[in-house]
């Protein structure tokens, strides 16, 4: 799956919290599926709580053996009776559901149980096509008028932002919304040509408390 680069495991200490990048899984045709944690984002969040993942408890060293097979308990049963609607949601293309690498990159193994998060590092490909997140209403509070389902959003490049230089601010009309999860920032950097962004769901309360997006190219 060539729109698929390497999967950063993403920690935080809470909702509103900084995303730390504490280690990367990496996928080639000769070497398998290898995971080894980032050292010096690792050191950042244990500032913050952060312990070793499960089944990985070693910072040091690169793991080559049962890594998509222990990240892949994340990735939600084909059997489940909603399976479909769950399919739907994050863009899947069935012809990829048995391939655990694919799904952790597209559903980002997400959990209510925990604080981890599976981001890819897409590749600005012509058939690209997943579904990511704006991030910050924790820390503002948008009118949930302001936004319907499939509208068109526009970006900006943010190089300038001091903590990320990869960041991209996400705008309807002139209201700023957020930004784009970290990692799934670097295909609009990466790409030649302007990506498509809109509202694929949203989750409110009087005011926004998640809005999902779609990005196309």
């Amino acid at each position: 799956m060539k729109a698929i680069g390497n999967i950063h495991l993403i920690w935080r200490k809470g909702k509103g919290s900084r995303r730390f990048s504490v280690g990367i899984i990496k996928r080639n045709a000769t070497e398998g599926i290898r995971f080894q944690y980032n050292q010096k984002e690792v050191a950042e969040a244990q500032k913050q709580g952060f312990t070793a993942y499960e089944g990985f408890p070693d910072l040091e060293k690169e793991y080559t053996e049962n890594v998509i097979d222990i990240f892949g308990q994340r990735i939600i049963k084909t059997e489940r009776n909603d399976i479909g609607n769950f399919l739907d949601f994050w863009m899947i293309d069935r012809k990829y559901i048995s391939d655990k690498y694919y799904m952790l990159a597209y559903t980002q193994g997400l959990l209510p149980t925990d604080n981890y998060e599976f981001l890819a590092d897409f590749n600005p490909i012509q058939s690209l096509a997943f579904v990511t997140e704006i991030t910050g209403f924790s820390k503002i509070k948008v009118d949930s008028k302001c936004l319907d389902m499939g509208s068109s959003l526009r970006y900006e490049l943010e190089s300038d932002n001091p903590n990320d230089p990869k960041a991209v601010k996400v705008f309807t009309g002139e209201l700023y919304l957020g930004h784009i999860k970290r990692v799934h920032c670097n295909v609009f950097h990466a790409a030649k040509k302007k990506l498509n962004l809109s509202v694929h769901n949203i989750e409110k309360n009087g005011v926004l408390r998640r809005v999902f997006v779609k990005v196309t190219i």
